[in-house]
């Protein structure tokens, strides 16, 4: 391979927010260029929590993929596939299973927090404790060299590279360690001022049209010490600045900073500029998912497209594992 190859994939659980646009799809576009990228919709994976409910999973998939479309993600550039769709992961996600010791992944940080995160679904599930290894599966059937992450998921790669070594040690050198792409995002924050989530309905979600998301926006927290336009307020510590220091141009970053703190400009009209900024910056994703909204059948020829690459390459990767573990 001319490039090195980075993997990375997510549940389809629900719509995709701001938050996912600077955390992830954002960084995954730039890599386009720089990377042989392999991006994922990980079905297997959102079973792992909602298995109660599975009725949405497939629509959540096409409008998941829609909005990667719409940021910009390539698939002339990018290999794009379902997970369920390539069976290959399933059989080395068990054959990594006999070899992973259970305190691995009694110890996985994540596991212990959204067991509490999560206490009204049952997660005392086999499949939730395994989910790592199922993840790490999804990595090293690329043989990728990296996996674009937050700096809260490099105990995941972390545990992936622990599999390799323990794998390669006892079957030979098949699988390379990836390594974790460390990836800088800004923190962004739902109109509650609580992490965005769908689960928390503070999301501003990348199909929301202009009406909805300055609909949102006009809810937003700001400083919740400003009681009143003729209190000065800190922008610091307002949810609002924080999205203008995104959105909007420096001047504007600049004024706004001055006025509040003056207060010669109240939270409704701060909220209005910031808006109109971020509806104008989501422009041409309004115009791209339009696009893929009425050709839904170029969509889903782009996962059939990619699927098979993607199980093209999983096959001749069980290929080398089944001679190696002598199955």
């Amino acid at each position: 391979m001319s490039k090195q190859r980075i993997l990375s994939g997510m549940r389809p659980t629900g719509p995709l927010h701001l938050g996912h646009l600077h955390g992830a799809l954002a960084n995954w576009k730039d890599m386009q260029d720089k990377y042989d990228c392999f991006y994922f919709i990980a079905d297997w994976h959102a079973l792992t929590t909602n298995y109660e409910d599975t009725s949405n999973t497939a629509a959540f998939r096409t409008e998941m993929m829609i909005d990667w479309l719409s940021v910009g993600l390539d698939p002339a550039k990018s290999t794009f596939f379902v997970q369920s769709e390539v069976k290959e992961h399933a059989e080395l996600f068990l054959i990594l299973s006999m070899i992973t010791p259970v305190p691995w992944l009694e110890r996985n940080p994540t596991y212990k927090d959204q067991i509490v995160q999560m206490e009204n679904k049952d997660l005392s599930t086999f499949g939730f404790l395994g989910y790592p290894v199922l993840q790490a599966a999804d990595i090293i059937m690329y043989k990728a060299h990296g996996v674009p992450v937050g700096i809260d998921q490099v105990p995941h790669v972390e545990l992936t590279r622990e599999i390799v070594r323990r794998f390669n040690y006892m079957y030979g050198d098949v699988f390379v360690e990836p390594k974790a792409i460390l990836t800088e995002t800004p923190k962004l924050l739902g109109s509650d001022n609580r992490k965005m989530s769908k689960s928390y309905q503070n999301a501003i979600n990348l199909a929301d049209p202009p009406d909805v998301v300055s609909q949102k926006v006009s809810v937003m927290i700001t400083d919740p010490q400003r009681m009143r336009k003729k209190d000065p307020g800190d922008p610091d510590i307002c949810n609002v600045y924080s999205f203008h220091k995104i959105y909007s141009p420096p001047e504007m970053v600049e004024q706004v900073n001055k006025e509040c703190r003056a207060a010669e400009i109240g939270c409704v009209q701060c909220k209005k500029l910031m808006a109109a900024n971020l509806t104008a910056q989501l422009e041409p994703i309004y115009e791209k998912r339009v696009h893929f909204e009425k050709n839904r059948d170029e969509v889903e020829d782009i996962i059939k497209t990619g699927s098979d690459k993607a199980r093209e390459v999983a096959k001749a990767t069980m290929e080398e594992v089944r001679a190696a573990v002598k199955i």
